[in-house]
């Protein structure tokens, strides 16, 4: 009786571990990596270029000036995803910044598009906030009061964790590191976006230019 005891927990075991070891390579297949390059393909341009896992060019951002009051998110062949606007172009509240859906142009006053999302750099003011947090990232303009995700950690040293509002972890920046014997690290100007189920990709890569402009 013992030994068959003995037996069956060995069995329940197993079966754990396997069933571990399928949802970690499920997780990860289901995660999209892209490889974000802080610089534009155009001469004389700033900006970002994100290469997917096949080559293939996933996003770009190409800056004419220095500091934009508004950043147009491109996919490869170059459609306009979002237009980031910056708080000095909107002259509203500070730290927030705007999310709008496709181009919106210049003149920002006679636009009747309402933005997606909008992002406010957390102040770390000491004693009244939390210093591991970098931004909140709310949807549209309903209700700033209960943010959709938060990222945390170190945009400076490329990691970030970006959180949903069960604070399970659905996207990540992290430090761009080469294959082989001992790893090339390429520094901070080129660094690994990961997304996982919860988060798209093009709202990634938005943080990614929100956190660049917040804290760059």
């Amino acid at each position: 009786m013992l030994h068959c005891l003995k037996s069956t927990s060995r069995t329940v075991h197993h079966y754990h571990e396997q069933q571990n070891k399928t949802n970690v390579i499920s997780d990860e297949a289901a995660c999209t990596s892209l490889t974000v390059w802080r610089k534009s393909l155009v001469f004389g341009c700033s900006g970002f270029t994100a290469i997917a896992s096949d080559g293939s060019l996933a996003y770009r951002v190409d800056n004419y000036t220095c500091r934009p009051d508004q950043i147009v998110l491109m996919d490869g062949s170059g459609n306009p995803i979002f237009t980031i606007c910056s708080p000095k172009k909107l002259r509203l509240v500070p730290n927030y910044w705007h999310v709008y859906e496709g181009e919106v142009g210049k003149n920002m006053k006679n636009s009747s598009k309402k933005p997606v999302f909008c992002a406010r750099k957390n102040m770390k003011l000491m004693g009244m906030t939390k210093p591991n947090v970098l931004a909140y990232v709310y949807c549209g303009m309903s209700d700033v009061r209960k943010c959709t995700y938060v990222v945390e950690g170190s945009y400076r040293h490329r990691s970030c964790k970006i959180l949903d509002e069960s604070r399970r972890v659905v996207g990540e920046i992290k430090k761009k590191e080469g294959g082989g014997r001992g790893g090339v690290c390429f520094g901070v100007e080129v660094f690994e976006l990961v997304v996982r189920p919860g988060l798209e990709c093009r709202d990634a890569m938005a943080v990614v230019i929100l956190l660049d402009q917040m804290l760059s």
